[in-house]
Formats: structure tokens, sequence, C-alpha cells
């Protein structure tokens, strides 16, 4: 038989389902087969992204304002520290800390506040002064493609809006409330956030420690150590981002004053406040100051505003990023500049405030993890050990209290057979009353040389012909057990029925 014929007689024996199965997977290629394997699996990694995302965003006002303490609460971590070596307890080190923080920001705020109310005042005219020579700057504009835009125009354009907005006012009122119960919910989320900063502060870990708790008990260490590296990376990303900001608000601040652009202050307020945003807000907070130029100072003033603006964001893209941030957590610009703009698309400005602090943290615990980097960390060796000492503990407790149930229960048993006399072998057993001694059970046995039963076949007599009166047989059996005897003996005294028998 050749191989032409094997491999025939082959596909007979095999079923007609499982051979056209094989024929379908001979004629997919291997790359498509292992790019559906790729592909159902990224699918069901990315539901599970999705379907948490919208989960979370159900529970933004809870989530944000401990994302927020978190964040914080890595910021605050030195003054806290600094107050408990002073010998502040913790909690009163941890309000400590949040009182300067709110010191702080109040006083920043007010001075903020006082810039605006006295300069907007101030330029009243030139704001007024300044959107007439746009008005012009437009016309001209337009003039130069062919289109002619009167004041006429512009202002039938006004009372055009200014009737719009009268006619959905009720529309605009309902976007007011809507408002309003967003700003409600930023302050009950505010006071949320500062009650959980003062205990992530006081007993931050504490509560890591039974977060870790969940873990299973041989990767508890591996986990432990991951968050830790992953808080630590956190806190420094916080600490290089208010440095970078700094220097962001300083630079745009300045180059407003020198330029004689009006709020030149709270203009730098808003770059820090705003460079909390890496990459973008900077860029968009820079862009007001740009507007204020040109509204107060003119075009040309507007474009050295610019340039100022651009040298700043050179500086802290090629300089900051790289050098400073880089070092600190890790993370390449294409990283963050990726990151920014999946949180501002997912989930907006929330999403691109905690897109690169979220990122940092993941990034540090991952590598801590593929790295293996607990095998030589001594907290997590520590931790390790203690974990096997808690489970020889745990296994030597068990063994006690399973020592102790069988005790329990063989205490229990030996009381039953006491109570019952019955079922305790060391006792002996209920006896006849009138029978023999106590604790013997007699039982007589007659067995009678014939049979007068029907069909039965008659026995001889061993004894002696002339012996007079039926043949008894007398057996007498004992057995001990446990000190109990049993004895079987005949009976001395005849029956009726050997008296007629004899007859």
């Amino acid at each position: 038989m050749n191989t032409v014929e094997k491999i025939e007689l082959m596909e007979e024996d095999v079923p007609p389902r499982m051979a056209e199965e094989q024929r379908i997977q001979d004629d997919v290629p291997w790359g498509i087969r292992i790019a559906a394997a790729w592909s159902w699996r990224v699918i069901m990694i990315l539901a599970f992204i999705g379907v948490l995302i919208w989960l979370l965003s159900h529970v933004s006002l809870l989530i944000i304002p401990l994302l927020v303490a978190a964040l914080l609460a890595t910021l605050l971590r030195p003054l806290h520290n600094l107050f408990v070596k002073i010998r502040f307890p913790r909690v009163l080190a941890a309000i400590s800390s949040l009182l300067v923080l709110i010191g702080l920001v109040a006083g920043l705020l007010w001075l903020v506040g006082q810039q605006l109310f006295t300069g907007f005042a101030e330029m009243a005219t030139q704001v007024q002064e300044g959107l007439f020579e746009l008005v012009t700057v437009a016309e001209e504009t337009a003039a130069g493609f062919g289109v002619e835009i009167s004041t006429d125009q512009i202002n039938q354009g006004l009372e055009e809006g200014l009737t719009y907005v009268q006619d959905n006012s009720e529309a605009i009122l309902g976007g007011a409330m809507s408002i309003g119960s967003t700003a409600g919910n930023i302050l009950v989320g505010l006071v949320l956030a500062l009650f959980t900063l003062v205990f992530f502060l006081a007993d931050g870990r504490k509560i890591w420690d039974f977060m870790v708790f969940f873990a299973p008990g041989k990767h508890r260490p591996a986990i432990h150590g991951a968050g830790r590296r992953g808080w630590t990376a956190l806190g420094s990303y916080m600490r290089i981002q208010v440095f970078v900001a700094a220097v962001d608000a300083v630079g745009i601040g300045v180059g407003a004053a020198i330029l004689g652009v009006p709020l030149a202050l709270p203009v730098a307020v808003l770059v820090f406040l705003g460079s909390f945003i890496p990459v973008v807000g900077a860029v968009v907070t820079g862009f007001v100051a740009i507007l204020l130029a040109l509204v107060a100072n003119g075009l040309v003033n507007a474009l050295f505003m610019v340039g100022v603006v651009l040298l700043v964001q050179q500086i802290e893209s090629n300089i900051l990023q790289p050098i400073v941030m880089g070092k600190a957590v890790k993370l390449h610009p294409l990283a963050v500049i990726l990151a920014v703009t999946a949180g501002t698309t997912l989930l907006g400005i929330v999403g691109a405030l905690f897109a690169v602090p979220v990122l940092a943290f993941v990034n540090r615990a991952a590598q801590y993890l593929v790295k293996e980097e607990w095998r030589s960390d001594p907290e997590a060796k520590a931790m390790e050990r203690l974990e096997k000492e808690e489970a020889i503990k745990r296994a030597a407790e068990k063994e006690v209290q399973e020592a102790e149930e069988q005790a329990s229960l063989a205490n229990i048993t030996r009381r039953l057979k006491e109570t019952i006399p019955g079922l305790n072998p060391d006792r002996r057993a209920f006896a006849r009353r009138g029978g023999a001694a106590a604790g013997t059970v007699t039982r007589t046995e007659t067995q009678t040389d014939s049979t007068t039963q029907t069909g039965s076949s008659p026995r001889s007599d061993p004894q002696a012909p002339g012996e007079s009166g039926p043949a008894r047989s007398s057996r007498t059996q004992t057995s001990g057990s446990s000190g109990g005897e049993t004895t079987i003996a005949g009976d001395d005294h005849p029956r009726p029925e050997d008296e007629g028998r004899r007859e």
C-alpha cells in the first residue's frame, strides 16, 4: 500500500465534521489565526476598560475628590512629616498641613481678586478702545478680500444677538441652573476632598495596608512594594509639576509685566493653575495674556506677548520636561501628550488633569512588578517573612483547634457511653431478672433425638438403649467481651412436650 492509499484510508476513517474543521484550519494562514487570537483578547480588554470608565462616571462625585485628595496628600507629605518630627500628633499634623494649604490658596485668591477688581476698573477705557480698534481691523481685513462690513451691520448683529438671548431666556436659565447644580457638586466634592485629605495624611499607610490585605497572601509583598513605588513616583511628579508650573507662571507673568499687559499677576496665577495640565494648560492660559495684550495695547504688543508665551513653552518642553520631569517619573513626552489627549477625550478637563499622574503611578508600579524588584526590596522581604510566620502560626493554631475539637468529641462520646450502659464496653450489659448472675445472659436449648415434624428424618440416639427419658444435649458457650460473659446451658427440667413424647 503506497502513501496515497494510506492517506485516503485515514481520511475515510475520520468523521466528516472533523475532516471539515481540519480543512478549515489548514486553509486559514497561521498569521491570520494569531491575529484573530490577539484581536478578541484586545477587544475584551477594551470592553472591560470602557465598562469600567462608564461605571466610574456614575460615581464621579466620589472618585474625583478621592483623586484630588491623593494628589494633595503626596504634595503635602513633606510638610506633614515636618510637623510630625516636631512632636505633633499625626492627626494634628494633618490638620495643620491642611490649614497651611487653605491659607496659601485663600491669600493667593484674595490678592488675585484685588488685582482683578483694580485692573478692570483701570482698563475699562483701554478695553473699549481696543474693541473699536478690533472692529476697524476687521473692516479693513474684510475690505481687502472684497467684503464690506459697516458699523450698521455690526450694530444689527449685536441687536440680533440680544434678541436671541431674550427669545431663549428659558434655555439660558436652565443652563444657568445646571451650572448652579454643578457648582453645588463642586462644593460637596471640595469638602469631601479636604476631609479625605486629613485621613490620607494621618493614616495613609494603614489604609494602604488594609487594601493590600485583600490580595492573595503570596502576592502581597509584590503588590505592596509596587504601590509604594507608584506612590513615590506620584509624589515626585506632583513636586516637579509644581516647579514647572511656577516657572511657566513666572516667565509669562514677568513677560506680561515688562510688555505692560494689564492684570499681569492674575494672568501669572492663571498660568500656574493651568500648568498642572501638562503641555496644554500653559498654552491655553497664555492665550489669555495674548488676548489682554491685543485688547489693551494693540496688535504689536500682542505679537510680542505671543513670542513670550512660545519662549516659555520651549523652555518647558525642551529643558524642564526631558531633564527634570523625565528623571523624576521616566515618562516620554509623547506618552505625556497621548495621555493628556486620551484623558481629555474620555473625561474632559478632569481626564486631562489626572491622566499623567495616573500614568506615572501605573508606569512605576508596572516596572517594579516586571523587574521583580521586590526580591531585593528589604521592606518586601520583611513583609514576606512576616507572611510566612503568620502562615505557620495559623497552621499551628488550626492544629490546636482540631485537637481541641477531637478531645471535645471524645469527651462527649465517653459521657454518652457512661449514661447508656449498653453502649459502654467497660460496663456489664443489661441482665434478666431471676436468671443468672448480673451481666450474664442464659439461654436454654433443648435438642431432641428424633424429629416428629412431617418430612424430617429421625436421628439415632447416641445414649444406651436402656436409658429412659429423652436425649438432652447440653451446650455451654462462653464468650468474653470486655469482661462480659455469655453462657448457654441445657435445661435440667423436662418440658411438657418431652413428657408426651415419652408416653
